[in-house]
């Protein structure tokens, strides 16, 4: 039986994904937690082979989550769960330790695909996405831009894109404030961004 953690912070997708698998012979909804903290606090009495977890989770987000999963849980696979791009976000959560990366709105013959691949050892990605990188295609308007950032640069903009202060970000990071200001004029930089405005705008034309 593959035991599963679902870390989302809507109801909803938990219930739903719980139910989901309920009547399934291979694979176990074992819990939800609806933010990142809460996942190291499930994991400290429960054991599961794969978190299906969101980006967007409130206290700690998702990469950062994975990057704290990494050293203190290497055994337990991630399959990121989210409605942002694929093409922007799927590298980036690779690199930080996920196995796998699927979209919200994937079918439930897909999700089953992954967690059954992810469970197996492999890596999960969209079929697409997994010929554009063989070949070096880009379809995405922002490829451009998501393909100079590191995965360290995707996770500083995500949060400086929801409201988070220099101070909020290192804390959460657990950088300190001047590396912050470093990562934003680098971001600054690589997205052509004279300001945190224009900065912002280009994130948002990330997720678009």
């Amino acid at each position: 039986m593959i035991k599963l953690l679902v870390a989302d912070h809507h109801p909803i997708i938990r219930k739903g994904l719980e139910l989901l698998f309920l009547t399934s012979p291979v694979i176990k909804v074992e819990g939800g937690v609806d933010d990142g903290e809460s996942i190291f606090d499930f994991l400290k009495s429960n054991t599961v082979d794969i978190l299906i977890s969101e980006i967007d989770l409130p206290k700690l987000n998702g990469i950062t989550a994975l990057r704290r999963l990494k050293k203190e849980y290497p055994n337990l696979k991630v399959l990121m769960f989210s409605t942002h791009p694929e093409e922007v976000y799927a590298m980036s959560s690779i690199k930080a330790g996920a196995s796998g990366y699927i979209s919200k709105t994937a079918n439930i013959l897909t999700l089953r695909e992954a967690i059954l691949k992810i469970d197996q050892g492999g890596i999960y990605l969209s079929n697409d996405l997994t010929h554009r990188l063989a070949f070096g295609e880009r379809v995405h308007r922002t490829g451009s831009f998501y393909k100079k950032l590191s995965t360290r640069e995707v996770e500083v903009l995500k949060l400086l894109s929801i409201g988070k202060k220099n101070k909020e970000i290192a804390k959460e990071l657990d950088i300190n404030e001047k590396t912050v200001s470093t990562y934003k004029a680098r971001l600054m930089k690589k997205l052509q961004a004279s300001n945190l405005v224009e900065l912002l705008n280009q994130a948002k034309l990330l997720e678009s």
